[in-house]
């Protein structure tokens, strides 16, 4: 079955010459693209859709997401938004309410996040565990969530458990809580952060994944100037995510780590920002702003999770990004695109396990695409918080 998706007033691709195409129009065909070019000159297709003017663009990559969990949080909210400030030790709240969570009920609660996220654009989603923290609920949350989400990270080093000796707990995360995982998650990630894990844990933990095959990633930076950047560095790190307090030791070993990447090799570690996080715990935003004109490569992401982003709305940090981080639309478009399928390393299609690039629209990459009721996608910052999104696709099919 194709689909021909013409009338696209304004088309960003976000391929490597990073293309706007007026008055154009794209084929799917099955889960991938199959042409784009000028709408007057497009092929037949079992199935014509008109965009009526409509702006184009990839749909939204969220390489950063906790979904995987139970309980609310609102009252923590309530007392981060009178004054008290932020700390990792929310999390256990979380803990105990999943843990107390049947399966149905949290796939219950995990599929409907997804749909969330879908109806916002947002086509290829990966998601973390972390909020089971011992063997059985780790391995659950990473069996439930690899059959709802595109990418699955093991985050038992999400913060110790009460009760637990903290090195003995990360010895646990690095033995039988990974083994247990292991079949259901590709990436693992560690919080290394003041009142998480310290550099000598996180670099045990992520010692044991990288042996274990895992892709590796690294929550850093977050609460002050710390660790993270430089372990994800050292052990090349898909990417690093928060990225709130960076020195310029930290910027300089970010930006060289993209020596060389042409768009189309081995990616460099990215730094993923997580705007809706910052504005809820008051922390100061990353400087994207400097991480890209130091050439890093940028992700956006929701961090959508019950404690600090309890969104999904990618076009939300899209905004922020633009009215808040220093970022043109393009820039943070891109970082939201093609940012996070770098992050994942999904911007190819030639991996082994044969899965199409996504975050880009081109010939070949999988058909994943978003319309939004506004001429241009300079309205997502023009009109914040308004529901733009018209239409989506996801691998070809459509969800919205």
């Amino acid at each position: 079955m194709s689909v021909l998706i013409t009338n696209i007033g304004e088309l960003t691709t976000q391929d490597t010459d990073a293309a706007v195409l007026r008055g154009a129009a794209v084929v799917l065909e099955g889960e991938r693209v199959s042409w784009i070019g000028p709408a007057a000159a497009a092929p037949a297709a079992d199935e014509a859709y008109d965009a009526g003017g409509r702006a184009g663009l990839p749909g939204w990559v969220d390489s950063h997401t906790h979904l995987v969990f139970a309980g609310d949080r609102t009252t923590e909210f309530e007392a981060r938004m009178a004054g008290q400030e932020y700390a990792a030790g929310g999390i256990a709240v979380t803990v105990r309410a999943t843990r107390a969570a049947g399966d149905y009920d949290l796939m219950r609660l995990l599929l409907a996040r997804v749909a969330e996220a879908a109806a916002g654009g947002t086509t290829y989603l990966e998601t973390k565990t972390g909020y089971g923290l011992d063997v059985a609920h780790e391995a659950r949350s990473a069996r439930l969530a690899a059959g709802a989400v595109d990418e699955v990270t093991y985050l038992g080093a999400h913060l110790v458990p009460e009760g637990w000796d903290a090195d003995a707990y990360t010895d646990l995360v690095a033995g039988p809580m990974l083994d247990a995982v292991l079949p259901h998650v590709r990436w693992a990630d560690v919080f290394c952060e003041t009142g998480a894990f310290t550099r000598d844990q996180s670099r045990h933990v992520l010692e044991a994944c990288a042996a274990a095959g895992l892709g590796l990633r690294v929550h850093g930076n977050q609460l002050g100037p710390g660790d993270g950047v430089a372990l994800a560095v050292e052990f090349g790190a898909a990417s690093v995510d928060h990225v709130n307090h960076l020195s310029e030791g930290d910027v300089e070993a970010l930006a060289g780590t993209w020596t060389g990447f042409a768009g189309d090799g081995t990616p460099g570690t990215v730094a993923t920002c997580l705007p809706a996080c910052d504005l809820s715990t008051r922390q100061p935003f990353p400087p994207a702003r400097r991480l890209l004109d130091a050439g890093v490569q940028v992700a956006l992401a929701s961090n959508c999770n019950p404690g600090t982003s309890y969104t999904s709305s990618m076009g939300f940090c899209v905004a922020t990004a633009v009215l808040q981080m220093g970022l043109t639309v393009h820039e943070a478009v891109r970082a939201a695109t093609y940012g996070g399928a770098l992050a994942l390393r999904r911007h190819t299609g030639d991996d082994a396990d044969g899965r199409r690039a996504v975050g880009s629209l081109a010939v070949g990459h999988r058909a994943d695409l978003q319309l939004l009721d506004a001429p241009s996608a300079t309205h997502l910052a023009y009109r914040p918080g308004m529901p733009l999104v018209h239409a989506v696709w996801k691998a070809g099919r459509r969800v919205r």
